[in-house]
């Protein structure tokens, strides 16, 4: 026999007599317990404690349907709110809401005063999605527990959060909050609402009036101060300073607004609030991290290293992220023996495979190749995108050890694992280019373009490929103004505008491009290209200064070396 065979028999045999004994029970005079009376109190207990036994037995087997009956039928006999509870759990699990709600009122029948049963009828209203029957159900809590009233109040979003339908939830949040216009919980609860339902005016108005009721009021603040930062960064700045300089020891609002500064680029403004955050709490991580990314940014390399020594000796749990920027200081700083040390702790983390990139090229720098090609084989990437990585950074080892035919083989061979990585399909476009594979590199490039059209850099590398071998040099400029158009101060996509302006005969164009992008970035190449340009203009002595000056600071440059020799034989 079955198991769910068994179950069923199980199920007869004690459904059966109670429904029986209940319709005897119709016939005769009402008693306290007909039930109870029928069976008595011992053996009604043991039938509850075999009907509930059954009845798990039954949702454990995957009977639902069996299960869920079982305690239905139950909470209906016994009218014990333990079991109603349980059984509404188990419809509720089974989104039957509406056989839950039926158990639930009878248990508000039961104990009409009940703030579970209560709180249980709400959050099948909203699981049941039943959002008008909601208000008075909701408003009969808020005033049942006056004495956790405001909380209450800032809760009402959170419990409505999963419904899709905000305004709706918008119209309940105000006809629940409404009756409490003195109390700062029930604006701010009408403000998120609103903010939820794309209503920023009414969102702002009702946060304002809670900071009027409770005017020192951070949460309420830096709620607003998000929602205005939405429609303009600046007013959110305004609002904060405004709010700091009532409050100057508000911590978390200069905290944002130190952090807003920095999405909008107004570096030394957000030093300002860092600085004054660093005096206040000195060994706060949440605080020092960000200063030092801040210091870093702005060049402020000493800064920047005091304050991550310091997150080394902190409960700062990121170990990892703080030795890769050591490490990268410690290079910059020629120190190549202290930042080796560095990357070799970044044992987890997003830096993990670049800090063994970065050892690796340190091993090889100080002349041992295989150790630090040794290293990346020992290197386990987690993901697709490590592996890839690893693979560039391979590749990478061996073209600077002069083994570019083993750089390329290694790019080739982890594209067949993973032919739709951006950033592999890059690396090994220019690489075929490098090896004149130029249809190589087109194809790679073509593809990485289906995969991301917005790929400034792809876009650039195929627009500059095609005006270097001077061929469609239409489609070259239109491949390249469309990466212009993407990363608009990019001095090496404004070089290659500026070399296939030259090779369409646009001289004028071609010159005040690539003194733009020279002024910018004093690199090589565009002082190569710079200097052609000057020299075709007729303007020699100028050209030849240019290029002299450049390959004085860098002598090793191939592409310069060329220009010279092209120019100054």
């Amino acid at each position: 026999m079955s198991k769910k065979l068994i179950l069923a028999v199980l199920a007869l045999s004690l459904f059966g007599p109670l429904h029986a004994a209940d319709e005897g029970a119709a016939k005769k005079p009402a008693r306290k317990s007909s039930t109870a009376a029928a069976y008595g109190p011992e053996d009604m207990l043991a039938r509850t404690v075999f009907q509930s036994l059954l009845a798990d037995l039954a949702l454990q087997r995957g009977d639902t349907e069996l299960g869920i009956s079982a305690w239905a039928d139950l909470a209906r006999r016994t009218r014990d709110p333990a079991v109603i509870s349980r059984a509404i759990e188990v419809a509720a699990t089974a989104k039957q809401y509406d056989l839950a709600l039926e158990l639930t009122r009878m248990w508000l029948q039961i104990e009409p005063d009940s703030t579970r049963a209560r709180q249980t009828e709400s959050a099948l209203l909203v699981l049941a999605n039943r959002i008008d029957d909601l208000v008075p159900q909701l408003a009969k809590l808020l005033e049942q527990d006056k004495a956790n009233l405001p909380t209450n109040l800032m809760h009402l979003n959170r419990v409505l959060g999963g419904k899709s339908d905000k305004k709706a939830v918008q119209k309940l949040v105000d006809q629940l909050a409404a009756p409490y216009p003195e109390i700062p919980e029930a604006h701010f609860a009408m403000g998120q609402a609103a903010a939820n339902a794309d209503d920023p005016m009414r969102a702002q108005s009702e946060l304002t009036r809670a900071l009027q009721l409770r005017p020192g009021w951070e949460t309420a603040a830096l709620a607003r101060a998000q929602i205005m930062a939405r429609q303009s960064p600046a007013s959110a700045v305004d609002s904060l300073r405004e709010f700091l300089a009532a409050y100057p020891d508000a911590r978390e609002v200069r905290l944002t607004l130190a952090r807003l500064l920095i999405s909008e680029r107004r570096f030394d403004e957000a030093r300002v609030e860092f600085d004054r955050l660093l005096k206040a709490s000195p060994d706060d991580p949440e605080i020092v991290y960000p200063a030092a990314m801040l210091a870093l940014q702005q060049g402020d390399a000493a800064t920047g290293r005091v304050l991550l020594e310091k997150l080394l000796n902190s409960s700062f749990p990121d170990k990892s992220t703080i030795h890769y920027f050591l490490g990268q200081l410690d290079e910059e700083e020629k120190k190549p023996d202290a930042a080796l040390a560095h990357f070799r702790q970044v044992t987890a983390g997003d830096q993990y495979v670049a800090a063994r990139a970065r050892a690796a090229q340190i091993l090889l720098q100080q002349g041992k190749p295989e150790e630090a090609r040794e290293l990346l084989h020992a290197t386990k990437g987690g993901s697709a995108t490590e592996q890839a990585r690893l693979a560039i950074a391979e590749a990478q080892l061996l073209r600077e050890a002069g083994r570019k035919d083993d750089g390329y083989a290694v790019l080739t061979a982890a594209l067949v694992k993973h032919p739709d990585d951006p950033e592999l399909l890059y690396e090994t476009a220019l690489t075929a280019e490098r090896q004149n594979q130029p249809e190589v590199m087109e194809k790679h490039l073509r593809h990485l373009l289906k995969l991301k059209p917005d790929h400034a850099h792809a876009l650039n590398a195929l627009g500059y490929s095609l005006a270097d071998r001077n061929i469609r040099l239409d489609e070259a400029n239109d491949l390249i103004t469309r990466a212009v158009a993407l990363a608009p101060g990019d001095p090496f996509i404004m070089d290659s505008l500026g070399w296939v302006q030259f090779r369409q005969g646009k001289l004028a164009e071609a010159l005040k491009t690539l003194e733009k992008a020279y002024a910018i970035k004093a690199d090589p190449e565009i002082a190569a290209h710079l200097g052609e340009v000057l020299w075709t203009l007729g303007r020699k002595e100028e050209a030849a200064r240019l290029l002299s000056d450049a390959a004085k600071k860098n002598p090793d440059n191939d592409v310069l070396a060329a220009a010279l020799k092209k120019f100054q034989p």
